[in-house]
């Protein structure tokens, strides 16, 4: 699979000065640990997913989440288990038949709510495990942690060996992980966890709307998470500790709830990137966005980057387009990282960049260089006069009309 597949090539040849790369589940890990990207949510109930896999309805959709936690209810956990099989199976039989091709076919991950169904999943699901990326772990702490990862440990010795490994992405939710009184201990706790199983974890993800349930928050539309500040600090506080060079973990930002709602204060993107790329129909298109409340979506994201993290849990298919394109590399990042990496042998300490605009320190910046690679490998690099905008291709062609 490959990100942007839904451009023409006329498309990918004016927006892209190079074209994102291809990945399966059976990429090497770092490489899917940065293509999660937007994670969309599923209730596992849902019916006819499979039909619409092949039918191409989510334009862009690159990796999901089945629900079996929170979108399913206590007396819906049968069904639901139920009906995850049978979207796996099916899966299968349209691959076989031709009625899927294997591009169409999403990174997909299970969210459960327990160890004992975690146990149940891995013992019933069979040869349909190869479709699973991996697992997400709820409401993540050091006592159940322990148990999920042996778990998942345990999977992994024993699957075939022509089954692609099985992944752990740990939510960080839990009122230990907030409660300032708790949060260095935990912190720590879970990181010395995740060390010992650090090869089956691939991202580690943050869950803002359970920690703002503890203080009875939650964000408007008009705001982001970081203008919270209970919540602001938490996540600093993760990135300290999972953020760090030497035990790095790709992190991945909170959802973003909002698909519609009515205004109160300014909008926040801004409206040059917008006529840059597009002129008037630019305009029209921040527009739709605007009354659509993905300008806040798109402002988060920005600050999600700006903190390290790379990756979003989404809950609408309109939020797919726009939270991928936030990942692109730009031309003057990819230049950044190119010059640093091209003189980081020792000779030099400090050079002007190629775009004359910053100095490029090659030793602090290197870990940054390597990163942006990595992304420019799985989501590609802008051509110097695009920006992300030019990328919302379905959305640009219905601002024109």
């Amino acid at each position: 699979m490959r990100y942007f597949n839904y451009l023409t090539r006329e498309e990918e040849q004016s927006f892209f000065y190079s074209l994102p790369g291809q990945f399966s589940n059976e990429s090497h890990k770092e490489q899917l640990a940065y293509a999660v990207g937007a994670a969309l949510y599923m209730p596992a109930t849902r019916r006819g997913i499979a039909e619409e896999l092949a039918a191409g309805k989510h334009e862009g959709l690159v990796s999901m989440v089945m629900d079996l936690e929170d979108a399913v209810g206590d007396k819906q956990v049968e069904q639901a288990e139920e009906q995850l099989r049978e979207t796996l199976q099916q899966i299968s039989l349209f691959l076989a038949a031709g009625m899927l091709d294997g591009e169409q076919v999403p990174l997909i991950f299970v969210r459960v709510r327990s160890v004992d169904q975690l146990g149940r999943l891995l013992a019933s699901i069979g040869e349909e495990a190869r479709h699973l990326t991996g697992i997400v772990f709820p409401k993540f702490n050091i006592r159940t942690g322990i148990e999920y990862l042996r778990m998942l440990e345990s999977y992994n010795r024993q699957k075939s060996e022509y089954a692609p490994v099985l992944y752990g992405m740990p939510i960080l939710e839990s009122a230990e992980v907030i409660y300032r009184e708790s949060r260095l201990e935990t912190l720590l706790g879970l990181s010395s966890l995740l060390k010992e199983y650090k090869e089956y974890i691939l991202n580690v993800r943050i869950g803002a709307t359970d920690f703002s349930s503890l203080f009875g928050l939650r964000r408007s539309p008009d705001n982001t998470i970081y203008d919270i500040g209970v919540i602001r600090d938490c996540i600093a506080d993760i990135v300290n500790v999972f953020g760090r060079m030497d035990n790095h973990y790709v992190i991945s930002g909170p959802v973003w709830e909002y698909f519609k709602s009515d205004r109160v204060f300014k909008p926040q993107l801004r409206q040059t990137p917008f006529e840059e790329s597009m002129g008037r129909s630019g305009r029209l298109l921040r527009m739709s966005f605007i009354n659509d409340y993905v300008d806040g979506l798109i402002r988060e994201v920005a600050m999600d980057k700006e903190n390290g993290m790379i990756g979003k849990t989404i809950i609408h298919p309109t939020h797919i387009k726009p939270v991928q394109a936030m990942y692109v590399v730009t031309h003057e990042e990819y230049m950044d990282a190119l010059h640093i990496m091209e003189n980081g042998g020792g000779e030099l300490g400090v050079m002007k960049s190629r775009y004359s605009n910053k100095m490029n320190e090659f030793k602090p910046h290197m870990t940054w260089a390597r990163r942006i690679m990595i992304r420019a490998n799985i989501y590609g690099v802008l051509h110097e006069n695009q920006n992300f905008t030019c990328l919302l291709a379905e959305e640009r062609e219905s601002a024109i009309i």
